[in-house]
Order: structure tokens, then sequence, then C-alpha cells
């Protein structure tokens, strides 16, 4: 099988990572990565990719920082050709950026069939760019690879049963990446107190509202007078906050770190405030409670068993949440939300098998899945 994966963000980098170690055990799956360029920066060079342990992407397109039509067009106009070159089997994407949607569009044009990483998430929030990217994403997939639940459920409520595609769980390969590199973890050059809140601020919805940004940092700035928070942060968001005179004073505001260093400090902190998406699973994964600073989220389940607060960006319920935050409870772990590090293996036993199936005869990939319960003992959910 020649397999073509499409990543632009850097933590589809690390999610992918996980998955190309699997593949890399194969001899039959030949992978081409492809790097759009949508998140590009001088960390992202070589050194990143040898510290991390992925494999180097065969092309890089160097398209981003534009706008999101611009951006997704150049895209597929780009991987297209890549396609038309290559000749791929199958064509595997992640998450819900717009090299995603981009990798997707391509795939339905020119009928190659499409694996989803991620799929089935929605946080019921269309203004999000994500959720559109998401929802179009699996709506011409053949393969939805989802990691909760959750997930599964989503999908089956909007009628994917009917459709000519599988829906199967896999687990979550971001917590395979977790626990690959945890033992890898670097302490960032900087004084941490002994107790410390780890705190990351970007989505638009936050920096691009002016009352939303401003009663979170008051909330950060009264929560920092007891206890240290460390923010690594965006240039751009620095530069709002300077421009709306936002008092950051109690904070210990940082630049933007590496993945090993991130992982570090989620591992280290007492607990996790962001309103970051893969941040709120990672603290889960690293048995810290988290404080959500959305009004939704993708992680529903993380709600439900209590491990994560959803406040808003309402400055009293942040610090309610604050001065009755609990420690972890670890039974939660017993819940197996996400696959507990076996995501990966999953999702490429699920090619391997379907690329001996299909070089024995052209069958419908609906027609494989009996046998994969059979051989592999899979997780899967008929559809």
């Amino acid at each position: 099988m020649k397999l073509l994966t499409i990543l632009g963000a850097r933590p589809q980098f690390i999610k992918a990572g996980s998955v190309s170690r699997e593949i890399s055990k194969f001899d039959s799956i030949k992978e081409i990565i492809v790097h759009t360029g949508q998140h590009y920066d001088a960390n992202m060079s070589d050194i990143f990719f040898d510290e991390m342990q992925i494999p180097k992407p065969n092309y890089f397109l160097g398209i981003g920082g534009k706008t999101h039509g611009a951006m997704t067009g150049q895209m597929m106009e780009k991987i297209e050709e890549i396609a038309f070159s290559a000749k791929p089997d199958m064509i595997m994407v992640y998450g819900d950026t717009n090299s995603t949607l981009a990798g997707a569009l391509v795939a339905s044009k020119l009928h190659i069939k499409l694996a989803h990483v991620e799929a089935g998430l929605r946080s019921f929030n269309t203004k999000m760019p994500e959720e559109i990217n998401r929802i179009l994403t699996d709506r011409v997939s053949q393969i939805l690879f989802c990691p909760t639940d959750t997930a599964v459920q989503n999908l089956k409520n909007e009628g994917f049963e009917k459709f000519d595609c599988k829906v199967i769980k896999s687990g979550d390969v971001m917590q395979d990446g977790a626990i690959f590199y945890k033992k890898f973890a670097k302490k960032p050059n900087l004084n941490v107190d002994k107790k410390f809140i780890l705190c990351t601020i970007h989505r638009a919805e936050n920096t691009d509202n002016e009352v939303r940004l401003k009663a979170i940092f008051e909330a950060l700035n009264d929560t920092a007078k007891n206890i240290q928070v460390i923010l690594p942060l965006h240039p751009r968001t620095k530069k709002i906050l300077q421009n709306l005179n936002i008092n950051t004073i109690n904070l210990t505001i940082i630049e933007p770190v590496g993945y090993l260093e991130m992982t570090w400090l989620i591992d280290n902190c007492f607990f996790v405030m962001t309103d970051s998406g893969g941040l709120q699973k990672e603290a889960f994964f690293f048995k810290k409670q988290c404080i959500t600073l959305r009004d939704e989220t993708e992680w529903v389940e993380l709600v439900k068993c209590k491990a994560n607060i959803l406040v808003g960006a309402n400055k009293d319920k942040i610090l309610a949440a604050f001065s009755t935050i609990k420690t972890f409870d670890e039974n939660n772990l017993e819940l197996n939300l996400y696959g507990n590090g076996k995501a990966s293996e999953i999702i490429v036993k699920v090619l391997y098998l379907l690329d001996i199936i299909m070089a024995v005869r052209m069958i419908s990939i609906l027609d494989i899945f009996s046998l994969l319960k059979n051989w592999w003992g899979l997780a899967i959910k008929q559809q």
C-alpha cells in the first residue's frame, strides 16, 4: 500500500509520528509525508524531526500565513499534483486543520480512499473553522478512526451508518505520543516553583474578544497571587495584551516551548488551565485536573468524569474553579477513555489488513471488517 499522509500543524506531526513508527514495522506499507507548511517556524527544522523521532516529510509546500480560502485552495493545488505523481492507494489526514480539509477534498475529487484520524469529534460550535473542517472531512472519508465512544456516537447520530464508510474506535493517538515522549521530557530553562499552574491561551474566540480576554487575565492575575502561573505565550497574543494594556504583572510569561519542554511542564504542574483542545487531553494523560477557558469542548467525557471543568471566560467561574480544584481521581484511568496507548497499533493493523485483502481481490471496504474482528480482535464498531 502506498499511503499519502497530509500534515501541516506541529501537533499533527506529533500524532502522526506515533502512527509512522508503527507503519515502519510493515514493509508492505510505504508512507509518503506531505508538510503543507500551515504551521512552520525555525523550531521545525531537521533537529525537530530527529529529536522527536519523526520521519522527515518527503514534500514541503510552504503554504502558511494566508486566509483560510487562499491557504486551503493553494494546498489543494499542490497536494493534487503530488497525488497525480505518487498515485497513492490511500490518503490519510489528521484532526481538523485547513491541511486536513485540503487533503480530504483532493482525495474525494480524485476518487482516492481517505482515512481520517481523530474522526467524529464535535464541539457543536460552527463558528469555529475547525468544526467545519471536521464535519466536511468526516463526510468524504471511507475509514473514520474515532478516538472515543463519544466520537463514534456523534457519527452515528449524523447518519454515517447509511454511508459507504467504516467507523472504528481506534483510541487516541495523542495518548500514544504522551506515553512515548514522557521519558524524553526536558525541563525548560526557567525558575519553576515547587507548585505551579500551567496555562495556555491561544484560541481566537478568546484572543480576539477584548471582553473575554480581559476577564480571563483578571482571573489569572488574581490566581497568580497565590500560586505561580506559567504561561507560554504566542507573540501575536502577547502583542494583543500590550495593545489592550491588560495587566499580566503576576504571571510567569515565557516564549512558546518545544513539545518535550511542554511535556515536562504538564507532567510536573499542579493542574492545567487552557483553551486548547489537545492540552485538555494531555492533562488527563498525565493525571492532572484541567480548567478549560472555553464555553464548550469536544472532550465531553472529561467533563462527565469531572477531570475537566468548563468555565468559559467568566472571571468568577474561573476563580471558583481554582478555589475548589481537587487532586486527580486516578479511578478515571480505569475508564480507558482513549485507548491506553494502543491507537496507532490499531490504525496500522487496519491499514495492513486492508492492503492484504485488496491485493488479493477488489472488494469494498465494508467487506473486510468481520475478518478484522476475527484476526486482530480489534474494538471495531459496526455502524
